[in-house]
């Protein structure tokens, strides 16, 4: 499994946005109530395996702090990717001199694979 992690310039909102980040269970995750085409705020990064969107990461800085999120496409769950994500986000964050990284993680969220 080759995981290729992607920054996006001018990130825009997107069928594959859309269908990843809208595929978490209700409430687990704000999903943008953005139009297709329509800029997307924040830092957003793409998972691609083998060139097939797998994910993607999000991180917004503000003060030094950054808030993130990831959404992992369902199919894939349970492979490693979510935990890619992390680790990517880490690294953006500590490039941009972030001093601490956060998440909320909702009640709904989806229960982890084992």
């Amino acid at each position: 499994m080759t995981l290729a992690w992607i920054h996006e310039d001018t990130p825009r909102w997107d069928e594959s946005k859309a269908a990843i980040l809208g595929a978490a269970p209700l409430g687990a995750i704000d999903v943008p109530r953005l139009a297709r085409g329509e800029l997307a705020p924040g830092e957003w990064f793409r998972v691609e395996r083998d060139g097939r969107i797998a994910g993607y990461g999000w991180m917004d800085c503000t003060w030094g702090d950054a808030e993130v999120l990831l959404a992992v496409d369902p199919a894939l769950r349970g492979e490693g990717i979510g935990a890619f994500i992390v680790d990517q986000l880490e690294r953006e964050a500590a490039a941009r001199g972030v001093n601490y990284l956060y998440n909320a993680v909702r009640r709904r969220t989806p229960t982890p694979r084992r």
